[in-house]
């Protein structure tokens, strides 16, 4: 996973870079698809602004959260993204799923003996 972390009217110290990074691994856990992540912190007068664009295999991910402190606006990130990303890859695991049901179910079909049409084991 890449991770780029940017900082508007805000500087990144280790200890933020450090926690969002911590954050991320709880998505990384759910979902090991990732390929990169861009962060984008912003300060805007007593609001702390973060947005994520998390990008995966198939599909790009974006999620921001506002607040009044930083750590709780990360926190807040990390639990959107993680919703969603739970979300995407519930998505991929059914369409995987119903599609392999599918060709198992014409594979049965198409090799599964004809039932016998004889009277063999009926008495009168």
């Amino acid at each position: 996973m890449n991770l780029n972390l940017t900082g508007h009217h805000l500087t990144i110290t280790p200890a933020i870079r450090d926690y969002v990074i911590a954050k991320l691994d709880r998505v990384v856990r759910h979902f090991d698809h990732v390929i990169d992540v861009n962060v984008v912190m912003t300060v805007d007068k007593l609001q702390q602004k973060i947005e994520a664009n998390l990008h995966t295999r198939g599909k790009d991910i974006h999620a921001e959260a506002i607040d009044a402190d930083l750590y709780a606006a990360i926190d807040a990130l990390a639990d959107k993204l993680d919703r969603q990303v739970l979300k995407h890859k519930e998505k991929r695991e059914e369409y995987r799923h119903d599609a392999a049901t599918v060709k198992r179910e014409t594979a049965e079909a198409e090799t599964k003996p004809a039932p016998p049409t004889g009277s063999a084991g009926q008495s009168t």
